[in-house]
């Protein structure tokens, strides 16, 4: 059974950094490109970047550009998402995603992990 486990969201004071873990059980992560998503309520997913398998080249969405960074550590099966210089409009939840593509449309990924809050306020 696959499951993808993000864990890391936080309550957070604006400008402040959080990094964020996707973990995986049934799938070998560095097979797989890895996005990060996110979901405001009352909005859309949107893509905040993704990580291809093999050259682990990165792609990442206008609003995370220059402010987050995705990485992974195989050994640990595991792909990360920093977050810096993080402001309220970065509030939401938070999923990671696996396909064979690195692409920043939802309708790419056919596994999901549940979630996590990540809340920008002082």
């Amino acid at each position: 059974q696959v499951q993808l486990v993000e864990s890391g969201g936080d309550l957070v004071q604006p400008g402040g950094s959080l990094r964020l873990s996707c973990a995986a059980s049934g799938l070998t992560l560095d097979r797989y490109a890895i996005a990060w998503f996110r979901q405001a309520p009352g909005k859309e997913r949107e893509g905040v970047g993704c990580i291809s398998f093999g050259d682990d080249r990165t792609v990442y969405g206008g609003s995370a550009k220059g402010r987050f960074i995705i990485s992974r550590d195989n050994a640990k099966n595991t792909v990360y998402l920093q977050m810096n210089s993080l402001n309220p409009e970065d509030t939401a939840v938070y999923y990671c995603a696996a396909s064979g593509i690195c692409s920043l449309y939802v309708d790419m990924y056919g596994y999901w992990g549940q979630g996590t809050q990540v809340t920008v306020s002082s």
